[in-house]
C-alpha cells in the first residue's frame, strides 16, 4: 500500500485557500481520477514485457516523439515532485529542530519568506550523494518506511478524533466569495476561469475542484502500482483490485486526516503557507507530543519519497540518454557503483536549486500538471493502441476502456484546468523547450533514426 507523502505538506493550503472542511471531498475527487488513470496505466504497462516507466512502455508503442513527450514531462514530474518533497522535508526539520531550541534565521530557511531553503536545498543533494553511490531500497526497507507513514497517519486521526470542534466543520463547503486580491490576474486563477470568463472566486463547489486539482500531489506514485502488472499471477482480476483497493484505503486515511485537520483548527485560522499543516493543527489544539512525533514521522517520510522519485528520474534520464534522445554521455555508469552516476548528479542539482529558490505552491502545483498531462496521454494511447494494435498481447486489459480512459481523459483534463494560468504558462514553457530540444538535438541523434538513416543508405539486395 502507498501512502504518498504529499498528505503532509498540501492539507492546509487548500483547506485554507480552496476547499474549507470540503478537503476530504478533494481528496476523493483526485482519487477517482488517479484510479480511473491508473487502470489505463496498467494496460500500457502490461501489453511491453520490459520493466520501465511510461516513457519506455511509449517508446515500445506509441512510437518516438510521443515517448519524448511523455519522457520530458516524466522529467518535470519527479524532479519537480522531489523538490516539492525537499521543501516540506524542511519545514518539518524545523519544527523538530525547535524542540532543541535550535531555530534557523528565516533568509536560509524559506523560499517563500526568506532568500534561499538551506535545508531543502542540502537533502537533496544528500540523497543525490546517496543515489550515486547505488543506495537500494529493500522491500523490507519500504515496508518499514510505509508502517512508520502509516503509524502518523493512524495516530492523527485516532489522537485528533478526541479534540474535534465539530463546529469549525460549517459550513462544509463554504460559500464562494471573490478571490483575494493578488494583483496577478490570469496568472493567480485557475485557467478555467478565464477561458470561461468569470469573476475569480474561492470555495465553493469550484473551490473544491480546484482542491482536488492541487491534492491530486498526494497520489504521486499510484503509477508504480500499475506497473507491477506482468508481476500478477491474474493480471485481469489481480490488477483491479491492487490499484483499486490501495487506492480506496489510502482515500480513506486521506479524507479521515483532513477531516481531522480541519476539525482541530478552522479553516478561517489555517495559514495556508505552512508546509507543516499536520503538526500546526495538534499545536493549535494544545495537544503538545503529537506535532513531535508527525514532524519525526514526516521528514522520513519525505526524505525516503524524495530519494525515490529522484531514481525514477535518473532511470528515466538514463533511458532517454540511451536512446540518444538525449546525449549520451549522460547514459555513462558509474565504474565502482555501477549508477548512472552523470544523470543523477544533473538531477540532484536541479533538484536542489528548486527546492531552495521556488516556493512550495509553485513546485505542486507543476507536479500535477505534469503528472495529469502524463496520465492524460496513457488513457488516450491505451483507445489509440486498442485501434492500431489489437493484436499486441495483453497481460492485463482496462475494464470497458473506451469508457474508462475516456472519462480519464475528461477528469485529468478538467483538473488541470483548474490549476492556475502562471502554472500552465511554465508547463507550456516547459513542453515548449522539450519540442525545440528534441527538434534541434534527439530526433537528429536518436538511435531509431540513425538506424532508419542507415537502413536507407544501405545498398539494395542484389539480385540474381
Amino acid at each position: 500500500m502507498i501512502i504518498g507523502a504529499g498528505i503532509f505538506v498540501l492539507t492546509g493550503t487548500v483547506a485554507a485557500s480552496n476547499a474549507g472542511p470540503a478537503l476530504a471531498v478533494s481528496f476523493v475527487i483526485a482519487a477517482v481520477a488517479c484510479g480511473l488513470a491508473a487502470l489505463c496505466y496498467a494496460e500500457l504497462a502490461s501489453t511491453v514485457p520490459v520493466a520501465g516507466s511510461a516513457y519506455t512502455f511509449s517508446f515500445a508503442t506509441l512510437g518516438e516523439l510521443i515517448a519524448w513527450i511523455i519522457g520530458w514531462d516524466l522529467v518535470l514530474e519527479f524532479t519537480v515532485g522531489s523538490a516539492a518533497l525537499s521543501t516540506g522535508f524542511s519545514a518539518y526539520l524545523q519544527e523538530v529542530l525547535e524542540l532543541v531550541d535550535i531555530t534557523l534565521p528565516e533568509q536560509i530557511s524559506s523560499a517563500a519568506t526568506g532568500v534561499v531553503d538551506l535545508p531543502a536545498m542540502l537533502v537533496a543533494l544528500l540523497v543525490t550523494w546517496l543515489l550515486t553511490r547505488g543506495t537500494k531500497f529493500s522491500s523490507r526497507f519500504n515496508q518499514v518506511v510505509v508502517a512508520i507513514k502509516l503509524v502518523v497517519v493512524v495516530a492523527v486521526i485516532v489522537v485528533g478524533i478526541a479534540h474535534i470542534d465539530p463546529s469549525n466543520w460549517k459550513p462544509f463547503i463554504p460559500d464562494a466569495q471573490p478571490a483575494p486580491e493578488s494583483g496577478g490576474g490570469f496568472a493567480d486563477v485557475p485557467l478555467i476561469t478565464s477561458l470561461l470568463g468569470l469573476e475569480p472566486a474561492v470555495f465553493g463547489v469550484a473551490g473544491v475542484i480546484s482542491g482536488a486539482a492541487i491534492v491530486f500531489f498526494a497520489f504521486i506514485g499510484f503509477d508504480i502500482v500499475a506497473t507491477t502488472a506482468e508481476e500478477a499471477r491474474n493480471p485481469q482480476k489481480d490488477v483491479p483490485i491492487g490499484i483499486l483497493g490501495s487506492l480506496a484505503i489510502v482515500t480513506v486515511l486521506y479524507a479521515a486526516v483532513s477531516l481531522v485537520v480541519t476539525g482541530l483548527q478552522s479553516y478561517r485560522d489555517i495559514d495556508p503557507d505552512s508546509a507543516a499543516p499536520l503538526a500546526d493543527a495538534f499545536d493549535a489544539a494544545g495537544v503538545g507530543w503529537m506535532p513531535e512525533l508527525i514532524s519525526v514521522g514526516a521528514c522520513i517520510g519525505l526524505v525516503v519519497v524524495a530519494m525515490i522519485l529522484m531514481l525514477g528520474q535518473s532511470r528515466v534520464g538514463f533511458a532517454m540518454a540511451r536512446d540518444g534522445l538525449l546525449p549520451r554521455s549522460l547514459a555513462k555508469v558509474h565504474p565502482t557503483y555501477g549508477t548512472p552516476y552523470r544523470i543523477t548528479i544533473v538531477t540532484g542539482v536541479a533538484v536542489a536549486a528548486l527546492a531552495g529558490f521556488v516556493d512550495l505552491g509553485t513546485l505542486a502545483h507543476l507536479v500535477n500538471i505534469g503528472t495529469l498531462f502524463a496520465f492524460l496521454l496513457v488513457s488516450i494511447g491505451v483507445v489509440v493502441l486498442r485501434r492500431t494494435r489489437p493484436d499486441l498481447p495483453r497481460g492485463f486489459r482496462t475494464p470497458v476502456a473506451p469508457l474508462v480512459a475516456a472519462v480519464s481523459t475528461v477528469m485529468c483534463l478538467y483538473l488541470m484546468l483548474n490549476l492556475t494560468g502562471d502554472t500552465w504558462i511554465r508547463f507550456l514553457a516547459w513542453m515548449a523547450i522539450g519540442f525545440v530540444v528534441y527538434f534541434a538535438y534527439g530526433r537528429r541523434h536518436s538511435r531509431l533514426h540513425q538506424a532508419d538513416r542507415a537502413a536507407a543508405s544501405a545498398p539494395p539486395p542484389r539480385t540474381e
